[in-house]
């Protein structure tokens, strides 16, 4: 993983939402018309605490005790057993729309470009535009969709477009132009459709809610790694450990004379009922209880890690409906790009390309589509050893039943918008909706606002 040259308004964005994502903490200050995050101030109850600090928490649950969980999540994985999911991967930075996929056949190309341009040659044609090239580093993203695999949105925006990493992020996480929003769209989806008593039906694998599952109603989840799904007690080893921690648990389920007992029991209870739903997914050495069913790359940081222990949870049919996770790095490159990019890109993609293969030898695949986004693109002229903020980025949608074909054209240099930047030529909110009716097969009208400017859906799902 490369570490980017991020402008201070990403760095910003940073700071606040991770003041946002702990609840009942005050929010650092920010600038004016600064949006806040979805799912600001939403209820969070911490399940499974390590020493280590790592943390299972369901959010948006006050109402419902959670030791009716348990009950939930297997009510829920009965009923709809081969229920559609998306996982939801963000490239945070905004990624350089015109480096991912370079359009080296174009006349202006090179003069916007004069050192970052990427040679002809040296990455794979795109089939489906013969201007455009993939990155080097893009092969596995190139490979699937030579399989048909990929649907491609090589200009996909909105107008007005907005440069600012943390506004424009928030119009993606909650699905309209509009910074006031505090629940995302997978949220809303989930709310419509959900279940109360399965917290697993948003599932972010991170280390805080992410935005766009924020609901206004029903329970999400945050995982911070799947390495440390493990409980810890002081002064215990093995083989003393589990006996007494099943022990715990079981002094849960009894009745309390008072209300600090039922308090302290519930507790045990509910860490009980998670451990068990999680613990076999541990990554650790001693407690690991599956297998990938393919080979996942060692490097990426956490990342490859949380896809592989996604798959094994989809395939234990844990009900999982949304997942959403971030990507290797960031890609606010505004210098030292060719190197940055190169190496997240690569590393990211090759985790993807190894969690698809897995979903498919699982016979998981049919079910699954991958969502590949960033808050934006990058400016078509080069700033030297990098590029500065943009408008119109690319956007992938990934899996077997993805109808494999590019949605709006590539708009060409000739042409750039009033501030110089690559129009779009397709807007994300369109494929949000064509998401929701194509693969959930959920009206889009109440989930996202003005969804009836899109009356003519993109075809995102094979038919």
């Amino acid at each position: 993983m490369a570490k980017s040259c991020s402008c201070n308004d990403f760095n910003r964005a940073q700071l606040l939402r991770r003041g946002a994502a702990v609840a009942g903490r005050g929010l650092p200050k920010i600038e004016p018309g600064m949006p806040l995050p979805a799912g600001t101030g939403l209820d969070r109850r911490t399940f499974l605490l390590r020493s280590t600090g790592a943390a299972l928490s369901v959010y948006g649950a006050s109402m419902l005790s959670p030791r009716h969980f348990e009950e939930g999540i297997a009510q829920a994985a009965a009923e709809a057993p081969a229920q559609p999911v998306l996982v939801s991967i963000f490239m945070e930075g905004g990624w350089d729309a015109l480096s991912v996929l370079a359009p080296v056949g174009d006349a202006r190309y090179r003069t916007l470009r004069p050192t970052l341009a990427l040679p002809d040659g040296s990455g794979q044609a795109f089939g489906e535009d013969s201007r455009l090239m993939w990155h080097p580093q893009a092969s596995a993203l190139a490979t699937l969709h030579e399989e048909k695999k990929v649907t491609v949105f090589p200009a996909v925006g909105y107008d007005p477009p907005d440069e600012s990493h943390f506004t424009s992020r928030h119009y993606w996480e909650v699905g309209e132009l509009n910074t006031q929003t505090r629940s995302g769209w997978m949220g809303r989806l989930l709310d419509a459709t959900g279940q109360a008593g399965n917290p697993l039906q948003g599932l972010s694998l991170d280390y805080s809610l992410a935005p766009a599952l924020a609901t206004t109603r029903m329970p999400v989840a945050a995982v911070s790694s799947p390495a440390d799904y493990d409980m810890w007690a002081y002064g215990l080893n093995e083989p003393l450990t589990a006996p007494a921690l099943r022990a715990f648990g079981e002094l849960g389920a009894l009745h309390a004379p008072s209300p600090a007992y039922a308090q302290a029991r519930g507790a045990a209870l509910d860490t009980s009922i998670v451990l068990n739903q999680m613990a076999a997914f541990a990554q650790s050495q001693e407690k690991s209880t599956y297998t990938p069913a393919v080979p996942y790359p060692a490097a990426g940081g956490e990342f490859p890690a949380r896809l592989a222990a996604l798959a094994a949870m989809l395939d234990a049919g844990l009900p999982i409906k949304c997942a959403s996770l971030t990507a290797v790095g960031s890609y606010d490159t505004h210098s030292d790009e060719q190197e940055t990019l190169s190496t997240n890109l690569g590393e990211t993609l090759a985790a993807v390309l190894a969690f698809q293969r897995d979903l498919e030898q699982r016979g998981l695949a049919d079910r699954v589509l991958i969502q590949l986004w960033s808050e934006f693109g990058r400016r078509p002229q080069e700033n030297g050893s990098g590029t500065d903020h943009g408008a119109a980025g690319v956007a992938f949608l990934i899996g077997t039943q993805a109808a494999g074909q590019m949605i709006g054209e590539f708009p060409g240099l000739s042409k750039l918008d009033e501030n110089d930047n690559l129009v779009n030529t397709s807007d994300f909110r369109a494929m949000y909706c064509a998401l929701l009716e194509q693969w959930f097969q959920t009206e889009a009208e109440p989930i996202i606002p003005e969804a009836a400017l899109f009356k003519e859906l993109p075809q995102l799902i094979k038919s």
